[in-house]
């Protein structure tokens, strides 16, 4: 089940100068049902409000496989069913070896899930690896975990609302100048 997701279901136009490129961006969290769904949730909007959507192919993983097959936290899924998101039909699964040559960003939501991924990604894909909040102009790197209380889903949903916009901005200038 790990690396057979359709990781083409969100594509985007006009974005970048290759015909038919598709960025793919991997959002990752620990277990893949807070943090990195939202993530993938909130990107997928922006994408579709930009009418990116033939260009841009977002997923989500998490560096362990404590989920692996459930749906989001019901407090995310709330949290950003608020705010517009859908997040109900995403489906958690572990970060496999396949995924660090099949997208070209893998976004970690904080400082020790990029370290994991950093000890198992090949050397030719490293520079793939960023933290997500890193295209923010945030002090803070990490998103924080909201899943062992009530109150950090929002902040959660705040920060990946500003980093995905930025990011959108990022990809927009780097595919767009080559």
């Amino acid at each position: 089940m790990a690396c057979d997701r359709d990781t083409e279901k969100v594509h985007a136009v006009g974005l970048i100068k290759e015909p038919g490129r598709v960025i793919k961006v991997l959002m990752v969290c620990l277990g893949n049902i807070c943090r990195s769904p939202t993530a993938q949730g909130v990107l997928e909007k922006q994408v579709l409000d930009r009418g990116l959507e033939k260009t841009v192919s977002v997923d989500s993983a998490g560096t362990a496989d404590y989920h692996v097959g459930k749906n989001p936290d019901p407090r995310s899924i709330a949290a950003a069913s608020r705010r517009g998101l859908d997040l109900a039909s995403q489906t958690s699964r572990q970060v496999c070896d396949q995924d660090f040559e099949q997208f070209d960003y893998i976004l970690a939501m904080d400082a020790e899930n990029l370290t994991v991924l950093q000890s198992r990604c090949p050397s030719e894909h490293r520079q793939k690896l960023k933290l997500l909040l890193s295209f923010t102009e945030q002090r803070r790197l990490n998103v924080p975990d909201p899943y062992y209380g009530d109150d950090g889903f929002e902040l959660v949903l705040d920060l990946a609302e500003q980093a995905c916009h930025q990011f959108l901005a990022h990809i927009a200038h780097e595919f767009t100048s080559k």
